[in-house]
């Protein structure tokens, strides 16, 4: 009994031991760290577009971190500086520790939305688009925020009128439709030639168009705008 006596009271001292160590250590301020994080956040979100802001997720106060000189935050693997996410904030000395803080990154932008239902096919004007504003972080990924990004293109499907346009619902028109016949052109220094062929495949501007020549000769050219088909040598 007495041996066991012993081995509990060794036991008591070491926790009390343990107890008085982290009372006599000096504590993080949880409220630094938050500060930390946020301008972290801010600093990384710079180059965004749109107004930006930043919500930082509140620290368990009952968390005992001893303090440190040098707290560094850090974007975990998998974390992204949008929407809803996660930084981590480590500490190198005197003591190693690591937590995880949750935040929100809001991006307020304009974006574009159809004004009027757009049919599949259908060639976008700048009457069928208008402008909003609003949390792009919470919109799917490839939202159109430029005229010039969905004027000319058209719809891949039927839209209807308020849907937010995204970069995957929209095709650029066509410069080479297969079967047309193209004007082959090319030049260099004191040079320049062309020559009719027939497209092989359809293209939009600036995509790569073969065509065969009257000859039977296949090439290859940048498509550009009018059904022309520029060709290097």
């Amino acid at each position: 009994m007495r041996t066991s006596f012993n081995a509990m009271l060794a036991a008591l001292c070491l926790l009390a031991n343990a107890a008085a160590a982290q009372t006599a250590a000096p504590q993080q301020d949880v409220g630094a760290l938050r500060q930390r994080v946020q301008q972290f956040l801010q600093v990384q979100t710079n180059g965004l577009p749109g107004q930006v802001n930043v919500s930082v997720g509140q620290i368990d106060t009952r968390t005992y971190l001893p303090a440190c000189a040098a707290p560094e935050p850090f974007l975990p693997h998998g974390s992204r500086l949008w929407g809803k996410t996660t930084v981590g904030i480590r500490c190198s000395v005197p003591s190693p520790w690591t937590i995880y803080v949750s935040a929100t990154v809001q991006v307020i932008s304009e974006y574009l939305v159809t004004a009027a239902p757009l049919a599949q096919g259908q060639l976008i004007s700048a009457n069928e688009l208008a402008k909003v504003k609003g949390d792009l972080t919470a919109l799917p990924p490839g939202i159109v925020t430029e005229m010039s990004q969905a004027i000319g293109r058209t719809a891949v499907v039927s839209l209807s009128a308020g849907t937010p346009l995204r970069n995957d619902a929209l095709r650029s028109q066509q410069a080479v439709q297969q079967g047309q016949t193209v004007r082959l052109v090319s030049s260099g220094p004191g040079f320049s030639v062309s020559a009719e062929a027939r497209a092989l495949n359809n293209a939009a501007e600036g995509q790569v168009a073969q065509a065969r020549t009257a000859s039977g000769q296949v090439v290859s050219g940048v498509a550009k705008a009018g059904g022309v088909v520029e060709v290097s040598y």
